[in-house]
């Protein structure tokens, strides 16, 4: 007999899930699931989230989950020798394991399933720096491995069969009737705003962007009275936004509260959010959002919804653009381009008005999705000169690249825009956005729901036209279009920023903030992960010249060291 060892605690929003105990063997289920099947939504309601699962497992395997949506993570037993796993389809609920001879240890956190002992992964630590966070399968940990979004898996005596039961499928030739789409989209909006409403008192996050501020002015609508948003603001030149967010707020009549995060903030706060996440996590808007989150607690409110996804589901990052652009080159002639322009492109380099050129041919002819890596901040600042050789000798530096070509390939076959839209649904999203809103809204003590990720949400976004999506280089063209009317035109017309920290200005001023930032860094270095060499020229030069540039690099090697001292104290490089 096969058994699961589960080490999850109660999930922060997840009403009907099971809480499973700290230890022992154990099912559970988080999250809200939504079956579609009348039979299992009728079991799910008279015998729980488990009863139904177990049936969906036991009637179609892993190809259960494609008829259940929402957000979820499941382990079920359906018989004495089958375990089944399942994480929805952007993994906003996580899910990770490892396998003990017959026994499959899981748990929301990576270390939980971990434990004490838990032994560091160096090559996970290399994808850290690389992506600025961990991407699913691996984890921090060795042999802990986390559920990639749309994913299930059986495991049967000792063995997991792990496979996609959701790809992304897009409808590109069907026709689309602006008026009939853009009607259809904004009832679609509401449903999905409504469909988040479950009795706790709800407010939401409010950046002043298109996105939270359409979710904003929607709550707003459909419960009747003015929605309670939460903004945060910077005093830096060039990083608050909070005009737009007061825009928006005024606008829909909104209940606006508002907090302007200081250096000291930054100072108390890194070390509790670093290392609350189960494993290294490098996204500085983090941090603002743990605030926003926090005010929002100390108001009474318990669940906040968020607007992430509109971006990767409507083509509005400023990426998608620029790929087009060098998508063009590959309309030209093969001939054209490997007998006179790139040959040309080689002696025009260092001609300052040529220049520009010779870069943008040096960039397109390098095939997605490698190409999304031309800015890799790793890669740019040289491996070799950052990292030590002890710890280069114990990873391969390829493997990012290899993860990134593989997710690339499962859209083929569709147009540039939506290949890049499904990539991102995987990295920018389930490995990055929703880890950061999920894990300091827990932190905070409040649950988190996302609208514009609603299955009616997607399901739309699958069928309308790519050059909806992006009209030539206009970035979420139809989104917009649709809005107008609904949202203040000055949000509309805005350049996309968010929750943008300015870290890297502040941690060159604030004495307190600049000593938590050297001494991280320094100690990294004694772990024999980076070389001293390089810290000591990235802060005593590098940073100064250009803060915004070289305080990322800082930024994520900072909260590497802030989590490594909670979990992993002792660490060191095996081979320094």
């Amino acid at each position: 007999m096969t058994s699961v060892a589960n080490a999850a605690g109660a999930a922060v929003g997840a009403p009907r899930g099971t809480e499973a105990e700290p230890t022992g063997e154990r099912e559970f289920s988080l999250g809200q699931p939504v079956f579609a099947d009348a039979d299992l939504s009728r079991l799910q309601k008279e015998e729980g989230d488990l009863a139904a699962w177990r049936r969906a497992f036991a009637l179609r395997g892993t190809e259960a989950p494609r008829t259940v949506s929402g957000d979820f993570a499941v382990a079920v037993r359906v018989d004495a020798d089958r375990l089944f796993l399942a994480v929805d389809r952007f993994a906003v609920r996580s899910l990770c394991y490892r396998i003990e001879g017959d026994t499959l240890r899981c748990a929301e956190r990576a270390d939980q399933v971990a434990g004490t002992h838990g032994e560091i992964d160096p090559q996970a630590i290399y994808d850290y720096f690389y992506f600025h966070v961990i991407p699913a399968p691996r984890t921090i940990f060795r042999r802990v491995l986390r559920l990639p979004p749309g994913h299930a898996a059986q495991f049967e005596k000792g063995r997991l069969t792990l496979a996609p039961y959701w790809i992304p499928e897009f409808e590109e030739t069907r026709p689309g009737s602006f008026p009939e789409l853009k009607s259809e989209f904004l009832q679609l909006l509401e449903t999905s705003v409504r469909n988040q409403l479950d009795g706790r008192r709800i407010g939401c996050f409010l950046s002043g962007g298109t996105d939270s501020s359409s979710v904003a002015g929607m709550l707003t609508r459909v419960t009747g009275r003015p929605a309670a948003c939460y903004s945060i603001g910077f005093d830096a030149q060039g990083y608050d936004e909070m005009e737009y967010a007061r825009i928006a707020a005024r606008h829909f009549g909104t209940e606006h509260h508002e907090y302007y995060i200081t250096p000291e903030d930054l100072v108390r706060g890194i070390p509790e959010v670093a290392s609350h996440y189960d494993q290294p996590f490098g996204n500085s808007s983090a941090l603002p959002a743990f605030f926003c989150a926090r005010m929002a607690r100390e108001d009474g409110i318990e669940k906040l919804l968020a607007g992430d996804g509109g971006d990767e589901l409507f083509c509005g990052n400023t990426r998608y653009a620029k790929q087009r652009v060098f998508d063009w080159y590959w309309g030209l002639p093969a001939g054209l381009r490997h007998k006179v322009l790139e040959p040309l492109s080689v002696y025009i380099k260092d001609i300052p008005l040529l220049r520009k050129g010779a870069s943008y041919v040096a960039q397109a002819r390098v095939p997605m999705p490698d190409r999304t890596q031309t800015y890799n901040l790793l890669s740019r600042l040289g491996l070799a000169e950052v990292l030590t050789p002890g710890f280069l000798a114990q990873v391969d530096t390829e493997a990012p690249l290899v993860q990134q070509r593989e997710v690339w390939e499962q859209a083929r076959g569709a147009t540039l825009v939506n290949r890049m839209l499904a990539f991102d649904w995987r990295y920018t999203l389930a490995d990055n956005d929703l880890p950061k809103v999920c894990g300091t809204a827990n932190l905070a003590g409040v649950a988190v729901g996302f609208p514009l990720l609603d299955q009616c949400i997607l399901d739309f976004s699958l069928r309308l036209p790519p050059d909806y999506k992006l009209k030539g280089l206009k970035l979420r063209w139809f989104f917009k279009e649709a809005l107008r009317g609904f949202l203040p035109d000055e949000i509309l017309a805005k350049s996309k920023h968010g929750f943008g920290l300015p870290f890297g200005v502040w941690v060159t001023r604030h004495a307190a903030l600049k000593r938590l930032a050297e001494e991280s860094l320094h100690n990294l270095a004694d772990r024999g992960l980076v070389r001293h060499a390089f810290i000591d020229s990235l802060l005593t030069e590098h940073l100064s010249d250009h803060p915004g540039y070289y305080g990322e690099m800082v930024w994520i090697m900072m909260m590497m060291e802030q989590w490594l001292r909670h979990h992993a104290p002792s660490y060191r490089c095996a081979h320094e």
